[in-house]
């Protein structure tokens, strides 16, 4: 194939490509100033909110009491800028996904409102935070410091994104708290949907391949170990076959549970308080406060 043919290949290739036939529902077609929310941007956001919420962990690293006032002041103004930037753009992305977007909207002061309203409940989630830290420390007698729990547990940077995203979530803004999760999820293999409710003192041993689900309500002082799934049983369907949307669908787990690898826990079931479920355990029903659900003894022959 000589150069012409190249040519020729690649020009019909731009063609096909180009066809409003082919790409359906895969375009997102940008207007003037409303772009849609950058992931870069995303990032920094999740980088400076960690930097306020366990300062000199992670962001500057040279802090001390002296200084922490002016660096944290100096974050807070930063992640609103960039907050108010991206809530714009998600707001944009919501309401052209909806089909309801008018000439005035959503404006820049909606976004800065949002974004003050989500700066506001920072000192809350440091709160909750630092009992997920503490729940992971006492938990795990191999951790030696809160410190090494907040450096390299991957379930304080995969339930911080969490919180985060889950406030944002609360606030009805669109697009961005997913993103935020599934850069936790893409960092850590935790897959954490930002519509859950999880209580203070969380925490997940190991953490890779733990799924929990959108509808997903999970107590105080609960504990699961890795590969755990709290998924949906089944989709009910419309007159037209596709999937209902917005209806509770994932497991409620209630104070003190424990939920060993691999379990799969699927359906609006309860699991009841200061229940134990155990490795590689199949569960679709009601599982009654304290019980103990683990696999049977093969009897030998």
């Amino acid at each position: 194939m000589n150069t012409p043919d190249y040519t020729h290949v690649l020009t019909q290739v731009v063609d096909k490509l180009s066809d409003s036939n082919s790409f359906g529902g895969l375009f997102h077609q940008h207007k003037d100033g409303d772009p849609l929310p950058s992931g870069k941007s995303l990032y920094r956001i999740v980088e400076l909110s960690r930097a306020i919420l366990f300062p000199g962990y992670f962001g500057t690293p040279n802090l001390h009491t002296h200084t922490i006032h002016f660096h944290i002041g100096v974050d807070v103004e930063e992640l609103f800028t960039l907050l108010t930037e991206q809530i714009q753009a998600g707001l944009c992305f919501g309401v052209e996904s909806s089909g309801m977007a008018t000439s005035d909207t959503p404006c820049r002061e909606t976004a800065a409102k949002l974004a003050i309203q989500f700066i506001s409940r920072l000192p809350e989630l440091r709160q909750i935070l630092a009992t997920d830290v503490e729940a992971a420390y006492y938990g795990d007698p191999a951790a030696n410091s809160f410190g090494e729990i907040i450096c390299c547990y991957p379930i304080i940077r995969a339930i911080t994104n969490y919180r985060i995203a889950h406030e944002l979530y609360l606030l009805n803004i669109p697009l961005i708290p997913r993103i935020i999760t599934e850069m936790a999820h893409s960092e850590t293999g935790i897959d954490i949907h930002p519509g859950a409710c999880i209580g203070h003192h969380f925490t997940i041993d190991h953490g890779t391949g733990v799924v929990i689900g959108a509808t997903c309500i999970i107590g105080n002082h609960v504990k699961l170990y890795q590969g755990v799934t709290l998924g949906a049983k089944s989709f009910p369907l419309d007159e037209n076959g596709n999937p209902i949307k917005g209806i509770p669908r994932h497991p409620i787990l209630e104070d003190d549970v424990i939920v060993y690898s691999n379990a799969t826990i699927l359906g609006r079931i309860t699991i009841g308080k200061g229940a134990t479920i155990g490795g590689n355990i199949w569960v679709t029903e009601d599982v009654p406060a304290g019980a103990r659900i683990v696999q049977r003894k093969n009897s030998q022959t």
